[in-house]
């Protein structure tokens, strides 16, 4: 796909629902007793993974123009699957999923994409091993296929290596099938929805500072929910506004969870003009509409406990440095060498690619903002956080950028291009 230097964006959109909520809602509505009614889900190649894996298990999901019904057989309802639960490029559903399959009366072999079945997963078997779990990488290496063979599990606290909401969400799904209270320390707060869905579903969760806490053997009971625009994918739209000159934008409806809005706390160091209207909740959730105006920004540090808040975001805030005055440094974020991606990696080469002057560290990298980037031609390595940031990184530099494999924004966000062009065209 080719993008060129564009004319100012302007209007408002709605970006599609969280994908980590909507991950979590299927989950949890097909532990409740119950239905769950699910709108503004996000209907990604990676959501539609989890749905299929549950459906193999038994419960039942209808995907509705307007909302998803999840009709839920409680804590042990699920059945043994009779093929192989396939999670398809979602790090979320393998990693959650196993959580909860561990618990289980049963045994499941989980796989995914050939990217999924290179990405870590000893940081989930570690604990769920703790916890009298029984999962055997069929490869022998720490990565997927899994075999899970359920067991009963006994509470742990467990203190992560790392600050990741999938690794933290494992253990307390895995801590619903335990007798007593699980917990989970982390180095960093990683994101919460987890804990807030958890909480609105009838669990006793518990969270102090870096740690969360569940209470096995809850009775969840079927909620509605609705989802908030997911603020990853808004990140492109900020940051589309943001760099290109006379630009205005409203995205509406975007999820702040502060465990999330790193992104906005960079943007406001860096001097962007974005405010935040009419905020509200929907469960437990906060949210905004976000109006962005172009601006002219300056360099910044990005580290420690920011990194967790916008972990997804860094592939666009990196192209955001390159237009920036002044030298920015990320640090702390190795996390993103195991991505879908080795997004480290891949940003470096890329920016590098369009003229930037940018220098890779063990953990990040530095960038010295202000030099105009040209058009490059880049692959997306199938990682839709590449294909995205660098189609607005396009969208702001001279010349002419081709994207290869740029289809692979179906996993988070099938419109993408389509809501970007019209915008383009307001």
């Amino acid at each position: 796909m080719i993008f060129k230097k564009s004319t100012p964006l302007r209007g408002e959109l709605a970006v599609p629902g969280d994908k980590s909520i909507s991950h979590r809602a299927v989950m949890l509505g097909a532990l409740a007793k119950g239905t769950t009614s699910v709108t503004n889900f996000l209907k990604g190649a990676d959501c539609l993974s989890t749905i299929s894996c549950f459906e193999k298990m038994g419960i039942e999901i209808e995907q509705l123009p307007s909302e998803i019904l999840i009709h839920g057989k409680g804590l042990h309802g699920l059945n043994a699957p009779e093929t192989i639960l396939d999670a398809g490029n979602s790090g979320t559903t393998t990693r959650l999923l196993s959580g909860i399959l561990a618990g289980q009366a049963f045994c499941t072999t989980l796989t995914g994409d050939t990217s999924i079945q290179k990405r870590p997963m000893t940081r989930i078997i570690t604990p769920l091993s703790q916890m009298g779990g029984k999962i055997e990488s069929l490869s022998d290496n720490g990565c997927a296929p899994l075999k899970i063979t359920g067991h009963p599990l006994k509470p742990i606290h467990y203190l992560s290596p790392v600050s990741s909401a999938q690794v933290k969400s494992c253990v307390l799904l895995a801590g619903m099938y335990a007798d007593g209270i699980t917990k989970v320390t982390e180095p960093y707060l990683s994101r919460n929805h987890s804990e807030l869905m958890l909480r609105s579903f009838g669990a006793d969760v518990i969270s102090e500072g870096t740690t969360a806490a569940i209470t096995g053997n809850p009775v969840l009971e079927g909620q509605n929910v609705i989802v908030p625009g997911d603020i990853s994918s808004a990140a492109y739209f900020i940051a589309a506004g943001l760099l290109i000159p006379g630009s205005e934008i409203l995205i509406k409806d975007v999820g702040i969870n502060p465990t999330r809005d790193g992104i906005l706390k960079v943007c406001a160091d860096m001097g962007a003009d974005i405010q935040l209207l009419n905020k509200r909740e929907y469960g437990k959730e906060p949210v905004a509409d976000i109006l962005v105006k172009h601006s002219e920004l300056k360099a910044t540090v990005i580290e420690g406990a920011l990194i967790p808040t916008l972990i997804d975001e860094l592939p666009m805030l990196a192209v955001m440095a390159a237009f920036a005055q002044g030298t920015t440094v990320i640090r702390d974020a190795q996390e993103l060498k195991v991505k879908e991606s080795n997004r480290l990696d891949i940003i470096v080469q890329h920016l590098s690619a369009m003229g930037a002057d940018i220098i890779p560290t063990e953990d990040g990298m530095e960038i010295h903002g202000g030099k105009p980037l040209k058009g490059a031609v880049l692959d997306s390595y199938m990682d839709h956080r590449i294909a995205m940031s660098f189609a607005v990184a396009g969208m702001a530099a001279d010349g002419e950028t081709e994207i290869l494999n740029a289809s692979c924004v179906d996993i988070s966000y099938p419109e993408f291009y389509r809501d970007m062009a019209a915008i383009s065209a307001s």
